[in-house]
């Protein structure tokens, strides 16, 4: 079961039964926009508030994922989920009506990844099985909470990325359990559980910068725990570091040995075409990975184009109150590896 340093590789990998993507009427503009089970055209999902809307996000892509399964919120043990906001109230306010034991995590932007390894790790030794994984952003609430109000009207820098609005849910489920829906979407065969990397750096408005690193350390220590390197994944794909962090990223991986200029893929840069669309660096936000997950990703696994790929949705740790006070930003990255299932 232990990998190395940092890694767990399942002797019983469990599987991803279903998913389910919400995304924001901007996010459906997008190049992945017919790929999204809902797009909604008002990010305000008819509620009285921004915070209210992205738990109106989570309900339903928590709701719509464990109904793709053929499942009711009884089948489900545990639900693992987090979001950007103070408290965790989009979760908290979002969840609390499925009745369902919930983990509030906060990984920042690399929630979804921590949601799935630790409701991998649940299902795998025997504790549920089945759990739900999900994570979620708003761009509003993540601007108000972070930054500025809207109608601040603030300039963005280039180095800025967009908070996507959108969620995304994941039924993982026990490979013991006989299967009678199909083929599932992928298995998780492994984990590697990042830490935090601060390199220092104080600018806020550019996440992708902060957070490269972290993904660095992550990549590299997946690569020394499984004796593996880029050639044995068809894609390695990165939460939300957008064109500047990619960058960053590359070079330090080519500092290495590791070329991933061919497989390297970013959810946040996936996501936003950014010569029509004013997202300036790409896409960043818990919704970004979890989103291009549930839509892009995963079909691409069951239908076998992909047959591995490391998943390391990327977050940076700080607060409005940290970065008040003039603390730098730290960043975290959690890798988990998706393989394809086959009808066999």
């Amino acid at each position: 079961m232990q990998k190395g340093k940092a890694s767990i590789a399942f002797e019983h990998p469990p599987f991803i039964r279903a998913a389910a993507s919400i995304a924001g009427k901007k996010e459906g503009e997008g190049p992945l926009g017919a790929l999204f089970d809902i797009v909604e055209q008002d990010d305000m999902l008819g509620q009285k508030n921004w915070e209210a809307a992205e738990s109106a996000l989570q309900k339903k892509a928590a709701e719509l994922a464990i109904q793709k399964a053929g499942l009711t919120p009884a089948d489900i043990r545990y639900l693992f989920a987090g979001d950007l906001l103070g408290q965790l109230i989009a979760t908290s306010y979002g969840l609390m009506e499925l009745e369902v034991p919930l983990f509030g995590l906060y990984g920042a932007c690399s929630t979804m990844g921590e949601a799935i390894s630790l409701a991998a790790m649940t299902v795998e030794a025997g504790h549920g099985d089945r759990c739900l994984a999900l994570a979620s952003s708003h761009f509003a609430t993540a601007e108000k909470q972070f930054r500025f109000p809207l109608g601040y009207g603030n300039q963005r820098a280039y180095a800025a990325t967009w908070t996507t609005t959108g969620s995304g849910a994941v039924v993982i489920e026990s490979s013991a359990i006989e299967q009678n829906a199909g083929c599932p979407l992928a298995k998780i065969s492994g984990i590697t559980t990042g830490k935090v990397v601060d390199f220092g750096l104080k600018d806020s408005t550019n996440m992708g910068a902060a957070m490269a690193p972290a993904a660095f350390h992550t990549i590299l220590q997946h690569f020394q725990d499984f004796e593996r390197d880029e050639k044995a994944y068809d894609k390695i794909i990165t939460g939300d570091l957008g064109t500047i962090g990619q960058t960053i990223l590359l070079d330090l991986l080519a500092k290495k040995g590791y070329e991933l200029y061919g497989t390297h893929m970013d959810c946040g840069i996936q996501l936003f075409d950014s010569e029509t669309q004013d997202t300036h660096a790409g896409g960043s936000g818990c919704g970004c990975s979890a989103i291009t997950l549930c839509s892009y990703i995963l079909p691409k696994l069951q239908d076998g184009t992909w047959k591995r790929v490391l998943f390391v949705p990327t977050g940076a740790l700080h607060s409005t109150v940290s970065y008040n006070e003039g603390q730098s930003v730290p960043g975290i990255a959690h890798a988990v590896v998706l393989e394809h299932v086959g009808k066999g």
